[in-house]
């Protein structure tokens, strides 16, 4: 996977861009055929903002969180992609089990 890394409005740290894609690669264990995915961290006055997208086979899926504290937008963020992402498989599987199902009964018949 390819994590792209941009922070706005200030300079992050190292610790910091370490955090957050170190949090990101953890989605692999859910999911492990994403492509790519973009960090966008966003410092405003009252609220640091947590923008992250996943590109998965065709679909993107993405979360942003706002809150006081920027570690803690990127662990919500990241909780709310393993929802999304364990979903997306649970759908995926069931779509690729029905057609395999589908065609071996149509040819036994």
């Amino acid at each position: 996977m390819r994590v792209n890394f941009t922070a706005r409005h200030y300079k992050p740290s190292e610790r910091l861009k370490e955090y957050a894609t170190q949090e990101v690669q953890k989605l692999e264990r859910y999911y492990d055929s994403i492509i790519d995915c973009e960090i966008i961290l966003d410092y405003q006055k009252l609220h640091q903002i947590a923008d992250i997208k996943l590109i998965v086979h065709g679909n993107t899926l993405a979360a942003i969180e706002k809150s006081d504290d920027i570690y803690k937008s990127i662990d919500l963020a990241v909780t709310k992609l393993e929802r999304q992402l364990k979903k997306y498989k649970a759908k995926m599987s069931h779509f690729t089990n029905e057609k395999i199902i589908n065609n071996i009964t149509e040819n036994v018949l």
